[in-house]
């Protein structure tokens, strides 16, 4: 037996899920310690990767850190707040993907920015993410076809200031899927999903204060990303949202002397879609049917998932079926002021760490959280850059915290561009 290629079956295994069943949000949770594991599924999760180096070596945090041409991703609005001396600049960022388990899944970006004056810039950027070469075979092994299965999206942004310390941005992103190249999964004819969406950011500087006498400044961003239409890869399935996301973060930045500089960031993320409910049992275990709803299936704690767009998004925060247990007498229970517990479950933690010498060479370090009932993705990063004249090298590297995970050792390249009126300039950060 080819390993690598169970293997990826395995990791593909949800992804042609999503393609062949419409009843996707039947899955019952699992359980952990007594809580139920309730991981919230969407299409295109590749849209969520950290696709560069000097964000994914400070734990993902890129909200509200110096503004670079990867702002394109974490938020557009900062890219008219990069320095007037960059007049242009692009960057290339390229990630070897779940290594520990396969050695031909990456993801790769390019993104560029144009200043348009000194209050406002544009940005354009393309992701594609590659997940090898998987083969399709039938109910007797037999093989169907080989394809690489692919997805991609490309965006453009506008940002602008809307006075010196806060400024907005808008992106527009064609979102393309391709999990199986039209190859009949299970009975059922597919087709590549297509969506767009928009992100719609902010960002805000403080002027410069004192901090025990060493310049100081304080950021603050938000990005609401993804917001667009479902996805489906059939005619006859339900539709799956995109993974719309919030972000909102912070950071501090401290000048020590005319040579060293320290930033500490935290982000904070929250998926805008409907969180998986809990179904009613009946005395066999079995779920209920029910005509009440989308789902086929009464409903004990949650909402319905199928809903619209905007629906999903304003109820994400308020539709968390909490901890359901079996009690004494056999009856579903839902533990008290779990439904508040798990909405703030919901939410993954990012902290991160930069040091800048002399604006030439930064060493950065950074944590991620999400709980292990959503996930349970946690690691540390590390990560240095580099500058010489125009061109910056950014590394990162990741060390999972929990056993097995597919994402250790997780290697991030980034290399970046900037071009300016003053070619001497050397006040850009890495």
């Amino acid at each position: 037996m080819n390993y690598k290629k169970a293997i990826k079956q395995i990791i593909l295994a949800p992804l042609l899920l999503l393609v062949v069943s419409p009843f996707i949000a039947q899955i019952s949770t699992q359980n952990l310690s007594g809580k139920n594991i309730n991981t919230i599924t969407t299409a295109v999760p590749f849209l969520l990767i950290s696709p560069d180096s000097r964000s994914g070596a400070m734990g993902d945090v890129g909200v509200a850190i110096k503004p670079d041409a990867n702002s394109t991703y974490w938020n557009p609005a900062k890219l008219a707040f990069i320095d007037d001396s960059k007049d242009m600049g692009f960057s290339m960022s390229y990630s070897p993907w779940l290594r520990a388990l396969v050695n031909d899944i990456n993801l790769a970006y390019l993104t560029g920015y144009k200043k348009i004056d000194r209050n406002s810039a544009v940005g354009v950027s393309l992701r594609y993410f590659s997940l090898g070469n998987i083969t399709f075979t039938d109910n007797f092994g037999t093989t169907i076809r080989d394809f690489k299965p692919n997805e991609f999206s490309l965006d453009v942004c506008y940002s602008r200031k809307l006075s010196s310390n806060f400024g907005a941005g808008l992106s527009a992103r064609y979102i393309y899927s391709n999990l199986t190249g039209g190859t009949n999964v299970g009975g059922a004819d597919t087709k590549p999903g297509v969506s767009v969406s928009t992100d719609l950011s902010m960002y805000y500087v403080t002027n410069e204060f004192k901090i025990a006498d060493k310049k100081s400044d304080v950021s603050i961003g938000m990005n609401i990303s993804n917001i667009g239409a479902k996805m489906a890869y059939t005619e006859n399935a339900e539709r799956d949202f995109i993974p719309t996301n919030l972000r909102l973060g912070t950071a501090l930045n401290m000048e020590i002397d005319e040579f060293n500089e320290f930033t500490f960031a935290i982000d904070a993320n929250k998926l805008l879609v409907p969180t998986q409910p809990v179904f009613a049992l009946n005395a066999n275990g079995g779920t209920i049917p029910s005509n009440s709803n989308s789902t086929g299936y009464e409903i004990f704690s949650g909402r319905d998932p199928n809903v619209g767009v905007a629906s999903g998004m304003f109820g994400s925060f308020s539709d968390a079926p909490g901890n359901v247990f079996i009690d004494d007498n056999g009856n579903q229970q839902v533990e008290s002021g779990s439904r508040f517990k798990e909405e703030l479950n919901e939410i993954n933690l990012s902290i991160g760490m930069e040091y800048l010498y002399s604006q030439l060479f930064a060493i950065r370090a950074g944590y991620f959280h999400e709980h292990p009932t959503k996930g349970n993705r946690r690691f540390l990063s590390l990560g240095a850059g580099v500058k010489y004249k125009v061109l910056e090298l950014d590394l990162s590297y990741l060390l999972a915290l929990t056993q097995q995970s597919p994402l250790a050792n997780t290697l991030r390249f980034s290399l970046k561009f900037n071009f300016g009126d003053d070619k001497s300039s050397d006040e850009s950060s890495i």
